[in-house]
């Protein structure tokens, strides 16, 4: 009996750690983009590190599920050149998949530190952090990692909300995915002059000094106007890109926790985060992915095309 064609499979164990994964979508090990799961951060340029973490959402949860599901739909990118950038992205850009950070469901208070701690051994060896959330509390531990190493940091930030709740920031024990913007100004992890949101569709009751793009302003404005208002607010200094998935409106990203109509579409968001090349992104993020709400992995698939738009921003970068 002659046996088929045999095509690989497992590359997030099995494969190198640079070039694109070829096997079916349907099957193997998920990985994000089929990168290979590891430890080994020796010569890692980029890891991409789930935080699977929803316990201080304030309506429906289910992001402790994100990171599997960007995973999971994550496939579907991997094995051919990447729209938009039209190469492959892992040709000359080491990225592992470092797997999920340790949960102990039953001590939510430590898990602030926790976040911190890992994210800060990841960057501390030197490579670029890709978190995939949870909910977006998990954010603030994250701009204490990369601030710790890189001072007051540009947050560029896609949301419908403003995080900027003050009761919650001013409480040092409070666990809330409405505050981190706010604390992070307060303590001086967020340079606030030069920090910009994008898509918010609610108001907060301090703006805390960071310049808002409304989600109707991305519509009468258009795309290119959003990305001139990232590029000057930014500058030349170092900055984080958060991405809440709520920036979309519900139709491109139902699955979430706290949805708002009049956001973004995906192809809206591709274009402002394609265009952000010239920032000088020290980290990245894409959270608050709920699977319970999602229906036919439609944010899922937003999310992971996000995500792997912001490594495709890296990967030009080693490119030129």
């Amino acid at each position: 009996m002659t046996e088929g064609p045999m095509r690989p499979t497992d590359n997030a164990f099995t494969g190198d750690r640079l070039g694109g994964a070829q096997e079916p979508t349907f099957s193997g090990a998920l990985s994000f983009m089929r990168r290979r799961y590891s430890r080994d951060l020796k010569g890692a340029d980029l890891v991409v590190w789930g935080v699977p973490f929803d316990a201080a959402t304030s309506n429906r949860p289910g992001a402790r599920f994100g990171p599997q599901a960007i995973r999971r739909a994550s496939a579907i990118l991997d094995g051919d050149p990447q729209y938009p950038f039209g190469f492959d992205l892992y040709d000359k850009l080491n990225v592992i998949d470092w797997g999920d950070c340790g949960i102990d469901h039953g001590r939510i208070d430590l898990m602030p530190g926790v976040i911190e701690a890992q994210a800060a051994q990841i960057i501390g060896a030197g490579s670029t952090l890709l978190t995939l959330g949870g909910d977006h509390s998990v954010t603030y531990s994250l701009l204490q990692a990369h601030a710790a190493k890189h001072g007051p940091l540009a947050l560029v930030q896609f949301d419908a909300h403003q995080d900027t709740w003050h009761p919650a920031a001013d409480d040092p024990k409070r666990i809330d995915h409405g505050a981190f913007v706010a604390r992070a100004v307060k303590e001086g992890l967020v340079d606030a002059e030069h920090s910009i949101q994008i898509g918010i569709r609610t108001h907060a009751p301090d703006e805390c000094g960071i310049e808002i793009v409304f989600g109707h302003e991305v519509e009468t404005g258009g795309v290119q106007k959003v990305v001139e208002r990232v590029l000057r607010r930014v500058g030349k200094g170092r900055a984080y890109l958060t991405f809440d998935i709520d920036c979309l409106d519900p139709a491109f990203a139902p699955g979430t926790g706290t949805p708002v109509s009049g956001g973004l579409t995906s192809r809206e968001a591709m274009a402002i985060l394609r265009a952000l090349g010239p920032v000088d992104f020290v980290g990245f993020d894409v959270m608050e992915v709920s699977p319970p709400y999602d229906h036919a992995d439609i944010t899922a698939i937003a999310a992971a095309t996000m995500a792997m738009t912001m490594v495709g921003l890296v990967a030009e970068k080693r490119r030129k």
